[in-house]
């Protein structure tokens, strides 16, 4: 029997001390747990008996698939598994109680990910201890559900030790245990029927970032409150929706490991490539991959990089599957990466009396009212936004991140089936008492009536028709401003969401650029706004407009 307590520990050191490649997150995983295993006073004991069972549980499962499989070989756990595991499973209350609700786990494809979340909720329905456990593979689509259950099923089926220890049988639909009446089926939202009775021990949600929606998560979440200590498994890929609930547990899981938010509660490792990683390099790929060179194929991997490279519509799965990069969903204008980089936590009070240009993108009804706040201090642009939506469209747009943008403040929201230009316009006034607003860039086709309101008020109003000839210079100009790291924005996420919604249409005869959305349903307006007024403030700099805009469209 192998020392797992020791293999987790060796597997922290070398991370640590760089004798294992792997990138920020991991690292930060791994102090994590360094850190607690090391603190005096700490409200969780971490039991080595504890976290080795589910270990030596799996790894008397059988491989299901390929040579391993053909050779009739059990499974064999690798350092990153044992260390998640131990992790996870090895941490108790006073009450002896597990420490840790949720895992999330988020790692390319190919690195075992179906086998290792299969062998955690077969070890949840039979050996964890409890009567009646009830576990889940759930998923948007019973297709989706089914894999973990599938390769579960199989695993059972080829294990009389298995079945023969832990009265485990198996079914058309279920995994079941007879006696104490616990049960592992696959749970979809697309199956039907009230989930809201579930009374979940635990549920493994594989590909969180294809749910469309936060149904199922929430269903889960909120169906393991009857339980003692529930788990609910999340292990997934990298994916391209930045308002799904997916992306919202990663930023949640990135706060944790960087130190901003504590959630003793929460376990989370993301395995990626870091900020200034070159995707083409061997040693990324390596990076990214724990279970290099075992599961992984390293000539496979080369053989996709190189498709990549060649096939520029081959890049974005590359980096999402093989890499666990979050792109768009289409070729998208901004390295999002480097635009993740330039948040950082802003407080507008430092700005007061400062000089300052304001972008106004007004909408109505079903897009975002969007206002960007713009200063330039020391070389570097710093940029304040405030977005509004009206309460109707919150509740039928089917953007589950409207409702949590709007609770965290990032997101201004009026009862109605209309947005409050009046809200904005009070905003607009405000600003301009405390700061020193040069101008208010607004596109006169939606907004001619509200400014000339605000006009007679004193208040500077700029009439900017939203044109290739105008986007253009300020297209570039932040694009620049971003990878120069002279660019920093207040971190709003509903900012971020938008401009990885953005496009750049460039014409072939002018060369003009600008921007536009793959759906109606991915706003970019607060990119719209914020690319306004950067326009203005360069005008206001000195200086000069793209030649395209001096000479205008040439025709053919």
């Amino acid at each position: 029997m192998r020392d797992y307590i020791a293999i987790a520990n060796k597997y922290i050191d070398d991370v640590i001390n760089g004798e294992v490649l792997a990138c920020s997150y991991v690292k930060q995983a791994c102090e994590r747990q360094y850190k607690d295993l090391r603190q005096g006073d700490f409200s969780y004991t971490f039991n080595d008996e504890r976290a080795s069972h589910i270990c030596k549980f799996i790894e008397l499962l059988p491989h299901i698939k390929g040579k391993w499989a053909r050779q009739g070989l059990l499974l064999k756990l690798e350092p990153w598994q044992i260390f998640i595991l131990t992790t996870v499973f090895g941490w108790v209350d006073d009450q002896g109680f597990r420490r840790f609700k949720i895992g999330y786990v988020e790692v390319p494809r190919k690195n075992g990910k179906s086998a290792l979340s299969s062998g955690v909720a077969l070890y949840m329905l039979a050996a964890d201890g409890e009567i009646g456990a009830e576990v889940y593979s759930a998923a948007t689509t019973m297709d989706q559900a089914k894999i973990v259950w599938i390769v579960a099923k199989h695993m059972v089926n080829k294990s009389r030790g298995i079945k023969a220890r832990f009265d485990v049988k198996t079914s058309s639909h279920s995994i079941f245990i007879d006696h104490d009446a616990s049960i592992f089926k696959a749970l979809a939202r697309d199956s039907g029927g009230n989930h809201d009775g579930l009374n979940i021990h635990c549920s493994v949600i594989d590909e969180l970032h294809a749910h469309k929606t936060r149904e199922i998560f929430d269903v889960i979440e909120t169906g393991t409150g009857a339980r003692e200590q529930p788990l609910v498994w999340v292990i997934t890929t990298a994916g391209s929706n930045r308002a799904g609930i997916c992306y919202e547990q990663r930023d949640y899981v990135t706060r944790i490991l960087k130190g901003s938010e504590v959630d003793e509660r929460y376990f989370g490792i993301i395995y990626t490539i870091d900020d200034g990683d070159e995707w083409t390099d061997p040693a990324s790929w390596e990076k990214a991959n724990p279970n290099w060179g075992v599961s992984v194929n390293p000539e496979d991997i080369a053989s996709k990089a190189h498709k990549a490279q060649a096939l520029p519509s081959a890049l974005n799965n590359f980096l999402t599957k093989h890499l666990d990069v979050w792109v768009n969903a289409a070729v998208a204008w901004m390295n999002m990466r480097k635009w993740d980089s330039c948040a950082k936590s802003l407080n507008m009070d430092d700005f007061i009396g400062c000089p300052c240009y304001l972008g106004l993108d007004l909408a109505e009804k079903r897009d975002i009212a969007a206002l960007s706040i713009l200063f330039k201090r020391d070389g570097l642009v710093y940029s304040f936004g405030k977005y509004y939506l009206n309460e109707y469209q919150v509740e039928v747009s089917g953007n589950s991140q409207y409702s949590g943008w709007h609770r965290s403040g990032h997101l201004i929201v009026n009862d109605g089936d209309v947005t409050d230009f009046d809200l904005i316009g009070d905003e607009i006034k405000a600003l301009c008492k405390v700061h020193d607003v040069k101008e208010v860039a607004f596109d006169p086709a939606f907004s001619q009536y509200f400014a000339t309101k605000l006009v007679a008020d004193g208040i500077p109003m700029v009439s900017i028709t939203q044109t290739s000839k105008f986007f253009t210079t300020p297209f570039i100009e932040l694009e620049n401003l971003v990878y120069s790291n002279q660019f920093i924005f207040d971190g709003n996420p509903a900012l971020t969401w938008m401009v990885s919604n953005v496009m750049a249409k460039t014409s072939i005869f002018s060369g003009l650029m600008h921007p536009i959305k793959e759906s109606e349903g991915n706003k970019i307006d607060g990119l719209i706004a914020l690319l306004m007024s950067l326009g203005r403030m360069q005008l206001g700099e000195g200086i000069q407009p793209s030649i395209y805009e001096k000479r205008g469209i040439v025709a053919f």
